[in-house]
């Protein structure tokens, strides 16, 4: 009953981290393939959303909720925090290291249309991870008049750096949006010229656990830690997939990574549980002691905050380029 009771625990604790990082599928393949290719050109108050339809901007930008932690963090970053009148719970901590409490809270997979459009916002930010069970949760909140925009989570740096842009041209903020994507970009610049140097021609082998075992997931293409991954001149052993996927570990210790990054925070000791697996123990990340921990907001939100994890992916693949 205990490992049933364990077992559990950590499927609930894995299901929380794939809706508050990852996204859904449906959400991952609405992104950048389209996203990318988006040009925001205004004709009459009107711009290109990052699903890739026609919006009327709205004429204010002073009632904002938002239903995804990580449009939350760019609107904290935009200087828009007192401009909120409601979030998703998962953005309350967000808010809580800013000094906000006892705004009303709302559900990210299904959103009280009613109560949300009673609180009379000027702009709704929305996630397409709303929409993964096929249905549109935001659709009677448009026929009540409200203006909703969702916005996907992104499969790239650089459709990170359109969802700030257009979040910035939504909340009239233009100038502070294009700050934070000029700063974002410098940040990865810099990390990049460090570690040129010491890149080679192998690439290093990298499994990335972000939800752990006995349930692992990780990723693979057309998802922004990939593009991460590979920007850092690494390789990803699932790379030759996509999206987020299920691994076991006879498929690991198979593809035996140089490099091991896990970001289940959550748990007490999750370094050492990778170290101590069975038959772990002759995985090259293992045996040299290359297993890492990485930032769990920042490697699970697709927003400039990103960078931190960005940087720690930098560190524990060129350990030598960071150590002074």
């Amino acid at each position: 009953m205990k490992n049933f009771k364990s077992f559990i625990l950590i499927f609930a604790i894995m299901l929380t981290t794939l809706l508050v990082g990852c996204g859904s599928d449906t959400e991952q393949n609405s992104t950048d393939a389209t996203n990318t290719e988006v040009t925001q050109q205004e004709d009459n108050g009107k711009v290109i959303d990052r699903e890739g339809n026609e919006v009327t901007l709205p004429e204010k930008a002073d009632k904002i909720i938002s239903l995804a932690p990580s449009i939350t963090e760019t609107l904290v970053n935009l200087g828009l925090a007192d401009k909120l009148v409601a979030v998703d719970k998962y953005s309350l901590e967000v808010l809580k290291e800013n000094g906000i409490e006892d705004l009303p809270v709302f559900d990210i997979m299904s959103p009280d249309a009613e109560n949300i459009v009673a609180l009379q916002p000027d702009i709704i930010f929305g996630t397409g991870m709303s929409k993964s069970d096929g249905t549109d949760p935001f659709a009677p909140m448009v026929e009540m008049g409200a203006f909703v925009t969702v916005v996907p989570t992104s499969t790239s740096i650089e459709g990170i750096k359109e969802d700030i842009l257009y979040i910035g041209k939504v909340t009239k903020t233009e100038e502070a949006a294009q700050k934070i994507v000029d700063d974002y970009q410098a940040k990865i610049d810099e990390i990049l010229a460090k570690i040129n140097k010491a890149k080679t021609d192998e690439k290093i082998k990298v499994y990335f656990e972000t939800s752990p075992m006995p349930k692992a997931y990780t990723f693979g293409q057309e998802t922004f830690l990939n593009d991460m991954l590979n920007m850092l001149g690494a390789e990803n052993i699932f790379g030759d997939q996509t999206g987020w996927i299920p691994v076991s570990e006879e498929q690991v210790v198979a593809k035996n990574p140089s490099v091991i990054l896990t970001n289940a925070g959550f748990l007490e000791t999750p370094v050492e549980d990778i170290k101590n697996r069975s038959g772990w123990e002759n995985i090259d990340a293992v045996k040299n002691n290359n297993v890492f921990l990485i930032d769990k907001n920042t490697s699970a939100r697709a927003n400039e905050n990103s960078i931190v994890a960005f940087e720690q992916m930098a560190q524990a693949l060129y350990p030598s380029v960071f150590e002074n």
